[in-house]
């Protein structure tokens, strides 16, 4: 049969000792140890997650945003073009109404002149032919001055045919 022996007794109680001393200062210790690291990965796990989440929301948001901006800048250029072309036009339109003003002032400051002119030009034949009958009147009765007289009235008005004295 089996033997118990003083020894195995011993030695058994010993494991057990040996075992609960173990446990107590050398296995609690290295499992609590093992948690806290189990733990701290954990935690570094879900704060890595967290931050991967919030970083793919601030580029979602980034991206809408940048988004917008191309769009809100597309629309300002389009504006601008818009208000370019008005402003064009505008400037266009005036140059040509003064344009318009300035070749109608232009008419009419020439029509005038030469209205003036006509009215000078004949002011001075008036003047030219009452002088030439004056003379006529005074020398009349000799014919050979008569085209004396008639000489010199062209010469002092201008032959418009261009004749010259003979």
């Amino acid at each position: 049969m089996l033997r118990v022996d003083f020894n195995l007794v011993l030695t058994m109680i010993n494991l057990v000792v040996l075992f609960l001393i173990l446990r107590k200062f050398l296995f609690r210790p290295v499992m609590d140890i093992m948690e806290k690291r189990e733990a701290m990965i954990a935690d570094g796990l879900k704060n890595a997650e967290t931050s991967q989440t919030e970083a793919l929301e601030l580029k979602n948001q980034y991206e809408a945003k940048l988004q917008g901006a191309k769009e809100e800048s597309s629309q300002m250029i389009e504006r601008a073009k818009q208000e370019a072309k008005a402003e064009y036009d505008r400037i266009v339109n005036d140059a040509g109404t003064e344009a318009k003003k300035l070749m109608q002032s232009a008419r009419d400051t020439m029509d005038m002149e030469r209205e003036q002119a006509l009215r000078d030009m004949k002011s001075q034949v008036a003047s030219l032919a009452v002088d030439a009958a004056r003379k006529a009147l005074l020398d009349s009765g000799h014919g050979a001055d008569d085209q004396s007289v008639y000489d010199q009235f062209l010469k002092e008005a201008g032959d418009p045919h261009g004749r010259t004295e003979e």
